[in-house]
């Protein structure tokens, strides 16, 4: 409904007041679209200047609905009912009730013959009365004229035989007419059910005034209010057009002639406009909450004590603190056993892979001698189920480390996805005993050097990372060869692609330059590996989503560092991704160059062109030369997909292979291939 009333606002000045005053045609009223009744409705709609107490005015209508209603359970149905138990609210001692306002409502209530139209007629003429208040003020001026009769006749009701002025009042009111025990017992139903509508049409008041009285909030805290508040003078249409057709449906139960007034409709109308507005103010009062949550811990990161109750504060709402379990011992234990440590908070949600976990184990193995570091996993869940707290019990007995049990949304969501990135790929926050961040997502760092990079401060990877070295954590652990032909200081082809004809014309073209007698003389060894390729032909989509992860990470981990030389080159095999093949050749530990197929492939074919420099260059200078020889004659887009969940994604981006800046795209794709899915996911 979100800008609903934007739009009728702009019809209003067309809108005549005769046609606001009947239903078009023969449209009924409870098919009438709500755009239709905005029009009808803001063309009564002056302005909003309340000059009145409409809090007091609210609060002795209410109170006077609530005993009456109980009245007439103990009158009707002969309940008992002890009335002063109502928790009665007083108004203002200075309250002035707008009488003569009620009144004049009150005329437009009273003695009509029921039908929808004449009630649609009847609520129109009551909001041109009404016109310039605002929407609630205008919902409670109407309660209030209906309160004021429907009070005073089930007080004389309950009185009327112990005082001879209540009877005599009560007489000229019809009260002993429904009163009669032979009317009473018909009728009983009827008064039942309506009193059971002006209850609830009470209690619908009671949200548009509590969703009023959250206007105060900025919208950018509360979205949801916004919403719910376009579509109240809708929802004030439904109350007025339901309390005057309650207002007839008495006028008929008290007459002595049997007229039937059906009020189901707006009984289910009503119904559903209540479970809407209740639903709507549970959102924003969890927004308000996540709002106040974000404030205090924004408040608390600039000002961090201790590294337990910041962790409390995020974690936790007020009366919810609850133990933690370790994984260790699958025993809960309270949080203070995070008090004054290092913690690593693991974030995630359930879609977490086995190998997401298995990053995580060396470094629990490495600081689990020490008492001063601490893993925690944080699973961010929106909304519990059954089904998702056995995925939580699978996952959570696969970490050996401590878990929050807490199956709510965490208290501060909000300020970890906006404060530290968080999209739904794992991460891991590193802080310091006093609660302060050292690192928002230090998982990269793991993922690519693993303890190397201990204690995993921001900047760590300056001092670990050797410029030319960066592809050896990447593939060091993928297959048992490679750290022999890394310590042997062999030449290493690392390739892939999309295209399996450019895979096979690349290992046939690398493997006849490797077995070339040229070569073989100059005592020069080529190793082959095609990530993603198992020996056996197929393909290994663990190794492809390990190797494309370690890649990313590495990008992530130097991503504001983009003048330097391991950036680009990481930045350009990351744009090769989805392309239909690629090439990394190292010799050893160092990386010679990395390249796009094509290129790549265009240097092999031109071996006999080059092969005469590598006895004064060597052959990594020989084919490096080659290269950038060929990719000035080639030009092709440079295309970089960084994943959205990935966490903070830099806002410009310059271009790996040449000095422009790169254009800016979203895309969205699924290339099903860059993993395996877990049987639990």
């Amino acid at each position: 409904m979100l800008g609903l009333a934007q739009n009728a606002v702009s019809k209003v000045t067309s809108a005549v007041t005769n046609s606001a005053h009947h239903i078009e045609g023969e449209l009924s009223l409870f098919t009438m679209s709500d755009n239709k009744i905005l029009e009808l409705i803001y063309a009564t709609h002056v302005h909003e200047d309340d000059s009145f107490d409409v809090d007091s005015l609210f609060l002795v209508t209410e109170n006077i609905i609530k005993r009456s209603t109980q009245i007439v359970d103990s009158i009707v149905q002969g309940t008992q009912v002890h009335v002063d138990t109502i928790d009665e609210k007083p108004p203002k001692a200075s309250f002035s009730s707008p009488l003569c306002t009620l009144k004049s409502i009150g005329c437009e209530m009273s003695c009509k013959p029921p039908g929808e139209e004449i009630s649609h007629k009847s609520t129109l003429a009551i909001l041109n009365k009404v016109s310039n208040y605002s929407w609630e003020s205008k919902a409670v001026l109407a309660l209030a004229a209906f309160a004021l009769e429907y009070g005073e006749f089930w007080l004389l009701a309950n009185i009327h035989q112990s005082d001879l002025l209540a009877k005599s009042v009560a007489i000229l009111k019809r009260v002993p007419v429904l009163l009669k025990p032979a009317d009473l017992q018909k009728r009983r139903q009827a008064v039942v059910e309506l009193n059971v509508l002006i209850k609830t049409t009470l209690q619908v008041i009671e949200c548009i005034f509590e969703l009023e009285k959250l206007s105060t909030y900025d919208p950018k805290d509360v979205p949801a209010l916004a919403i719910a508040m376009d579509h109240i003078p809708v929802d004030v249409y439904w109350s007025i057009i339901t309390i005057v057709a309650c207002a007839t449906k008495i006028t008929l139960l008290t007459s002595d002639e049997e007229k039937h007034y059906d009020l189901s409709q707006f009984a289910q109308k009503i119904h559903y406009i209540l479970n809407k507005l209740k639903i709507q103010l549970l959102i924003c009062k969890k927004q308000i909450e996540e709002a106040e949550t974000y404030r205090k811990l924004r408040k608390l990161f600039q000002t961090p004590a201790e590294v337990m109750e910041v962790f409390k504060a995020l974690i936790f709402t007020k009366d919810t603190v609850q133990p933690i379990i370790d994984g260790s011992t699958n025993k809960t234990v309270n949080i203070d056993v995070l008090r004054r440590k290092y913690v690593l908070l693991f974030i995630s949600t359930l879609d977490i892979s086995d190998d997401d976990i298995a990053i995580l184990k060396p470094v629990y193995e490495g600081t689990k001698k020490e008492d001063k570091y601490k893993i925690v996993w944080i699973p961010i869940v929106e909304q519990w189920t059954d089904e998702l707290r056995k995925k939580f019990e699978l996952l959570r007995a696969k970490m050996p480390w401590y878990t929050v049990q807490y199956f709510a949304p965490v208290a501060g969501i909000r300020f970890i996805k906006e404060e530290w990135h968080f999209k739904g790929k794992p991460a891991v926050v590193v802080m310091n005993p006093q609660g302060k961040v050292e690192n928002t997502n230090a998982l990269h760092l793991i993922r690519v050097h693993g303890m190397k990079a201990f204690p995993f401060y921001k900047g760590i990877e300056d001092k670990i990372t050797n410029d030319r070295e960066w592809i050896t954590p990447i593939v060091n652990d993928i297959h048992p060869s490679i750290q022999t032909w890394i310590k042997e200081e062999k030449y290493i082809f690392f390739y892939g692609g999309k295209d399996n004809d450019w895979i096979q014309q690349f290992t046939k073209k690398a493997t006849i330059i490797a077995n070339d007698p040229f070569i073989k003389d100059q005592k020069i060894n080529i190793e082959l590996f095609c990530v993603g390729k198992s020996p056996k032909g197929g393909e290994d989509l663990g190794i492809l989503g390990r190797f494309w992860n370690g890649i990313e990470s590495l990008f992530f981990t130097n991503v504001n560092k983009q003048t330097d030389t391991v950036t680009k080159e990481v930045q350009k095999l990351l744009s090769y991704k989805n392309e239909s093949g690629w090439a990394v050749l190292s010799k050893g530990s160092t990386v010679v160059v990395s390249g796009h197929g094509f290129t790549i492939l265009k240097v092999l074919d031109d071996f006999d062109t080059w092969k005469n420099f590598i006895k004064e260059k060597g052959f990594e200078l020989a084919f490096k030369a080659h290269h950038e020889k060929v990719i000035q004659t080639v030009k092709h887009c440079s295309r970089l997909d960084i994943p959205t969940v990935a966490g903070k994604v830099p806002e410009t981006m310059k271009c790996p292979e040449c000095p422009r800046t790169m254009e800016t795209y979203v895309s969205y794709k699924c290339c099903h291939t860059d993993g395996p899915i877990n049987a639990h996911h």
